[in-house]
């Protein structure tokens, strides 16, 4: 016996909605409500019909309620009649496990990613599925296959460092990348980036798999073939730190002095406000790193208080703005920039970073005997204060302001009456 719905019926295993509309107001509205419900599955289309028949009614209501308000509307053209606030429900029609397309589900996964990635991170996805899109993204999610995997990752180590500035790769593909990374450089980007943009590749296809695109992730077991070779950036002796300090750079130099009295990360000055400044009595001055309107925090554990230096105090109270953010006219990228010309004036500091300040705070921590687990604390690391990382980790409220201060006093800039 085949099942029966009310106002509905099945057409070429599809079940339709349909719902005559009353004679006064056909004129109106038309003679019925008629839907694609675009399932076949008799227990969905009942849900959706049910739906519909709340919208039928609220069309009814207030297609009424113009009727009365205006009664010659029902003598009125298609093109005169009023609109009805009233919209109708829209549904999808069903889908077998991996027929989706590469290409409108990457779509639909970097407008997801745009939400909850910070913008240079999103750039970083989206260059990454580009690539695979260009290369295929007509295809069915489903028919990805480990040979396919292995061949994106072989073009993938083919691309120069400098690929994205190609004029001739505006809009280019992932194959024509690769060809014009082997003619026009010799050398190949570095096993780590060719990592990361195979890995935004796969997080994408586990994503499809936790979005029911896909049973399994057919690239899970790709791998880059070189060992990523990492060349961190070097630290600053006291020598490179008397350069910058002397230097006293337009943009850069009141910056620099927080960063190597309190380690912290160029985005987190850049963020830094009058506002998250509060005084602790006999203590001094501390100095709240949290998330705010200007910058976000790279993780949990970067949100702290820092207590400052007494030479930072002097420099609040003679150089830094009282209201509103502390350094107005800095961004990571122009800290970035301006870091690169002090390298170019002065060779002394060829290898080293803006970043290689809080390498310095952390290494003047160490050698002045601080334990791990208080410089974690102050820099904004999670913290590494037992082996399973139960007892401090989950028990304790960590280090007291006073241990605090007594930490940042210790640490002393060379040529200390130079240096202010």
């Amino acid at each position: 016996m085949s099942t029966q719905i009310k106002y509905a019926y099945k057409r070429h295993n599809t079940w339709v909605f349909r719902r005559t509309y009353p004679k006064a107001l056909q004129p109106l509205l038309g003679s019925a409500l008629k839907q694609s419900l675009k399932t076949g599955d008799a227990t969905q289309a009942k849900a959706r019909v049910a739906e519909l028949n709340q919208t039928y009614h609220s069309i009814i209501k207030e297609a009424q309620a113009h009727t009365n308000d205006y009664p010659h509307t029902t003598a009125s053209t298609a093109t005169q009649a009023p609109r009805l606030g009233v919209a109708r429900p829209r549904y999808q029609r069903a889908r077998l496990v991996g027929d989706g397309l590469i290409s409108d589900l990457a779509q639909a996964y970097l407008a997801e990613a745009a939400e909850r990635l910070r913008p240079g991170s999103y750039k970083s996805v989206r260059f990454a599925l580009e690539l695979l899109c260009s290369h295929l993204g007509g295809r069915a999610v489903g028919e990805l296959s480990l040979t396919q995997g292995k061949e994106v990752l072989g073009y993938i180590t083919q691309l120069s460092p400098n690929v994205r500035k190609y004029r001739d790769g505006k809009g280019a593909g992932l194959v024509e990348l690769a060809r014009l990374s082997q003619e026009q450089e010799s050398t190949t980007s570095a096993p780590q980036t060719q990592a990361r943009i195979l890995k935004q590749m796969v997080q994408f296809l586990d994503w499809c798999v936790g979005e029911g695109e896909l049973e399994a992730n057919p690239w899970d077991g790709l791998r880059v073939k070189d060992r990523p070779d990492v060349h961190p950036h070097g630290m600053l002796s006291d020598e490179q730190v008397m350069i910058l300090l002397q230097a006293k750079d337009r943009v850069l130099h009141s910056a620099l002095i927080f960063a190597l009295l309190t380690g912290m990360r160029s985005g987190e000055i850049c963020g830094l406000m009058a506002e998250d400044i509060t005084a602790k009595g006999n203590l001094g001055r501390f100095i709240s790193i949290r998330p705010n309107r200007v910058r976000l925090l790279k993780s949990k554990a970067a949100e702290r208080e820092v207590p400052l230096h007494g030479m930072l105090e002097n420099l609040l109270d003679t150089a830094l703005p009282t209201s509103g953010r502390l350094f107005p006219h800095l961004s990571v990228d122009r800290v970035v920039k301006q870091y690169a010309h002090l390298r170019r004036r002065h060779p002394g500091l060829r290898g080293t970073v803006f970043h290689s300040t809080r390498k310095w705070f952390i290494t003047q921590c160490e050698r002045t005997g601080v334990p791990e687990h208080f410089t974690a604390s102050l820099v904004g690391h999670h913290s590494a204060r037992s082996a399973n990382k139960l007892t401090y980790g989950l028990y304790s409220a960590g280090i007291s302001d006073a241990q605090k201060r007594e930490i940042i006093e210790g640490i002393r800039l060379p040529d200390w009456e130079g240096a202010s």
